[in-house]
């Protein structure tokens, strides 16, 4: 799961010298010979990488991609990233870590199908009632846990963290940019 910022790099021939592009692409310190850097109209950079985090996800499915979990690039508004933000900071609000035992990976077990589930000490959010109404987690092959603990509301505060970056970064921008959310299994 990554995000991305795409920045608008097409040189138009109205624009005076000062705003205009120069793209360059290197390998081994030599141009890439299949590709014209005169025409290259986008520039992307990874700006924030999630590892199942089925909450966040979820999220994204939900209010960007309009129910589709299909592994396509969905851009983000402006107006959807400060609603992140905002769920981000209420569920980090609303969740006090305490002591408990967490999930901590599962082993096969004899003779049975099923494997057996192992927990450990750690922390977990107190009463997650916030947090399953506005970033609840999601079952799913490629997402591991499902629980409310330290982990779960660390997603969240690295989340609440980028957006803050993405939000300053778009109200600063000197170059018409957008914010890309993906994910692929």
């Amino acid at each position: 799961m990554y995000a991305a910022r795409r920045f608008n790099v097409q040189n138009l021939d109205s624009e005076s010298d000062e705003k205009r592009f120069s793209v360059k692409v290197t390998c081994g310190g030599q141009p890439l010979k299949d590709l014209d850097c005169d025409r290259v109209s986008a520039v992307e950079e990874q700006v924030m990488y999630w590892r199942k985090a089925s909450h966040i996800h979820s999220w994204f499915v939900d209010n960007v991609q309009c129910g589709k979990d299909d592994c396509a690039a969905y851009r983000v508004s402006e107006y959807k990233l400060r609603e992140l933000f905002s769920v981000c900071q209420k569920v980090i609000e609303a969740s006090k870590l305490v002591d408990g035992t967490v999930y901590a990976g599962r082993i096969p077990s004899l003779g049975d199908s099923k494997p057996v589930g192992l927990r450990a000490p750690g922390r977990v959010i107190e009463d997650p009632t916030v947090a399953k109404r506005l970033l609840p987690t999601r079952e799913g092959f490629f997402f591991g846990s499902t629980e409310y603990d330290e982990g779960y509301l660390d997603d969240v505060k690295d989340t609440h963290d980028w957006a803050a970056r993405m939000l300053s970064d778009l109200d600063t921008a000197t170059v018409a940019n957008s914010i890309v959310y993906s994910s692929s299994w």
